[in-house]
């Protein structure tokens, strides 16, 4: 079983630098010294533990409203993961008020925010040498 916990960046720090590590780092090869930015202390990190407290995904929420460094281990991908980070920070920045959350999707997951009712907004553009697709999600009304 997967839970999703919702910490500052001190606490989530440790376990998120790994996971971002792997996945951005070594797997996309985004540099190193981009990948952590000076943001992270005024987010809201989400960490997705599994029962024994490992932590396997990760994502973070900023005070404007986006939703960025969305990263799962790649042994846990296609199991929901994703979907129960990505909710949990929707559901935190609703509650605080935001009345939308935006994103900056890689290409390759543009199908995976659809399903969780983003849309595309302008064009294609590259990061960290990486194609990216700005996406928005209405948080109005729900």
């Amino acid at each position: 079983m997967v839970r999703i916990e919702l910490l500052s960046w001190d606490r989530a720090r440790a376990a998120a630098t790994l996971i971002r590590c792997k996945v951005f780092v070594e797997e996309q090869r985004v540099p190193p010294d981009i990948e952590m930015d000076e943001n992270e202390a005024q987010c809201v990190h989400a960490l997705a533990l599994v029962a024994s407290g490992g932590a396997i995904g990760t994502g973070r929420l900023l005070p404007d409203g986006h939703i960025g460094r969305m990263a799962v281990l790649r042994e846990w991908r296609g199991r929901g993961v994703g979907g129960l980070i990505l909710e949990k920070l929707i559901e935190r920045a609703r509650r605080r008020g935001d009345p939308a959350v935006v994103l900056s999707a890689q290409t390759h997951a543009i199908g995976f925010y659809r399903g969780h009712a983003f849309f595309e907004e302008g064009g294609v553009y590259e990061e960290a040498g990486i194609p990216h697709q700005m996406m928005r999600r209405s948080l109005r009304g729900l």
